[in-house]
């Protein structure tokens, strides 16, 4: 009979609990990506990509020219001597790469960084928004298979988010 009733008693106040549970979902890649100052961003990081670019290209045409240049010499000079002008441009090229190399890893340490002052502001801006709106847990929409769409607060967080943070100085 202690047992009827201890499960009884488990299942209403289960039952309860459940009700009263205010669950939500978030898509924080989508506000990254889609956000007034994530879009700047993305827009900022491309212009220092597009202007990069035009330097490297121009770097390996440079490099290419140079490559025909010593291969058009090859029956010419002697084997030393064109030897030496290989080694050159293997160097040039060398270096070339490590160049491109760390300008790829520096231009994503920057959208790191400026994402991580995003993240920073959403943080702050979704816990306020859980306390305003009693929310219990927010989960990723990545983690989710299924769920009513009203459970979706990510145009909301992000209304807000457009509201507070616009740019990030560069």
């Amino acid at each position: 009979m202690k047992k009827i009733f201890f499960l009884l008693f488990f299942l209403i106040n289960f039952e309860s609990l459940y009700a009263e549970n205010n669950l939500a979902y978030i898509n924080i890649n989508y506000i990254l990506n889609n956000s007034i100052v994530g879009k700047s961003i993305t827009v900022h990081i491309n212009k220092i990509k597009e202007s990069k670019l035009k330097e490297f290209e121009s770097t390996e045409k440079k490099l290419a020219e140079k490559e025909k240049n010593i291969l058009k010499k090859k029956n010419i000079i002697d084997n030393e001597e064109f030897n030496k002008e290989v080694d050159i441009l293997k160097n040039e090229i060398n270096e070339y790469n490590k160049t491109k190399k760390k300008f790829i890893k520096e231009i994503d340490e920057k959208k790191i960084e400026y994402t991580k002052e995003i993240l920073k502001v959403l943080n702050t801006i979704i816990s306020k928004y859980v306390e305003e709106n009693s929310i219990q847990m927010v989960f990723s929409k990545k983690d989710i298979v299924i769920a009513k769409k009203d459970l979706d607060i990510t145009n909301s967080v992000m209304d807000l988010l457009n509201n507070q943070l616009t740019k990030i100085d560069f």
